[in-house]
């Protein structure tokens, strides 16, 4: 696992993990490690993702009014929604108010104007970055392009990178002078930069502006873009399955009944809606070859020879629907993973080993929320 712990330093990565610094594309060793500790103790442990909760189902209840007054206001009490930009703006609003206590929601607006205008400039920056990052970039692999920028890339990035960084910033500054105002010491009240700017005055030198930047950059790009397009997929999966989404529907209504929106305590009981969920990150992992990992040393696996500095490829794609592994492996039916089925086959959407995705905890309770909201609120 240490051999294939490292990260290839693509030049198009470079430009938007400020050189290499954020959790998931810094190199292996004692920077990743600090990190990767700050991230699991500080920012994501169990008790922190349980105070972040209350926070974000608000958020979630506030996309659900809205998109219920969208439906009331339209001719025949039906409204075409959007639904991936709702899904990645509630993810974007309720990571806002973990990351930085700072809402960019605004639930009482109406239901076309949801972002304050600093979050559409930071979702303008991620619809950039997304599709730049998800696809081969020639320039890459052609050391000469990077210089003459023939397809504009270098450029796009270069635009995107300056508007998310200085809506970073501000985010930063402004916990500054908040925590300057309110001497809150206890950490569970804080947020995340509030965490991060409280360790900065103990070790300056280590967690710097650009350290804490690299962290929130992580969590937004990570978590927003996780959340909605996983969501996106089970929707559309529950609409093809019309006998699964009733299923949940009846399991809400016996555990939560009809008298409340779903909360956050009300997600660990709802066994089915967990199963659906993990059967459609089964199906679609948010990302199907995982994020590329680099050997740091000559090995052997299965008998295959591996250079050192060898990109490899996890291609959890095919292993969640390897039939060796799974029965009927093309077929969404949540009721495989029931009772803990599934447990200890090949399921790694999050990845596996010392690289796993430190926020597999967070991301899953958002989409409990969020999808459990959906299916209660809609038809």
């Amino acid at each position: 696992d240490v051999c294939f712990a490292n990260r290839p330093r693509f030049p198009t990565l470079l430009l938007v993990s400020f050189g290499g610094a954020t959790l998931p594309r810094c190199g292996y060793g004692p920077y990743w490690r600090n990190l990767r500790r700050v991230a699991t103790v500080e920012l994501l442990s169990a008790r922190r993702v349980g105070c972040m909760l209350p926070a974000i189902a608000a958020e979630v209840r506030a996309m659900a009014r809205r998109m219920y007054r969208s439906a009331a206001a339209a001719p025949g009490g039906a409204a075409r929604v959007e639904l991936k930009r709702r899904l990645f703006e509630v993810s974007l609003s309720a990571l806002m108010e973990t990351i930085a206590r700072t809402k960019t929601s605004r639930g009482e607006a109406n239901a076309d104007t949801d972002m304050s205008p600093e979050a559409q400039e930071f979702m303008k920056a991620l619809d950039v970055f997304i599709p730049l990052l998800g696809a081969a970039n020639t320039w890459d692999y052609l050391p000469v392009l990077r210089w003459l920028d023939v397809f504009g890339v270098r450029s796009k990035i270069l635009a995107a990178v300056s508007a998310r960084d200085a809506f970073l910033r501000r985010l930063i500054d402004a916990e500054r002078r908040r925590l300057e105002d309110d001497d809150c010491s206890e950490s569970e009240k804080k947020s995340m930069i509030g965490v991060l700017l409280s360790l900065q005055k103990a070790e300056p030198e280590v967690y710097t502006d650009t350290t804490i930047m690299a962290l929130c950059s992580s969590m937004f790009s990570g978590g927003a873009e996780t959340t909605a397009t996983t969501a996106e997929w089970a929707v559309s999966l529950l609409l093809n399955h019309p006998e699964v989404l009733k299923k949940a529907q009846v399991e809400i209504d016996a555990r939560v009944g009809n008298s409340r929106l779903l909360g956050a305590d009300d997600v660990p009981r709802l066994g089915y809606l967990q199963s659906i969920i993990s059967e459609t990150l089964r199906l679609y992992p948010v990302v199907p070859t995982l994020i590329p990992h680099e050997s740091t040393a000559d090995c052997t696996v299965g008998g295959h020879h591996i250079p050192g500095g060898t990109m490899l490829l996890v291609n959890v794609y095919a292993i969640h629907r390897d039939p060796a592994m799974w029965a009927d492996p093309a077929a969404f039916r949540p009721e495989r993973f029931e009772g803990g089925g599934a447990e200890g086959l090949f399921m790694m959407p999050f990845g596996m080993g010392r690289r796993k995705c430190p926020g597999e905890a967070l991301a899953l309770r958002t989409l409990g929320l969020v999808l459990g909201t959906l299916v209660q609120c809609f038809d």
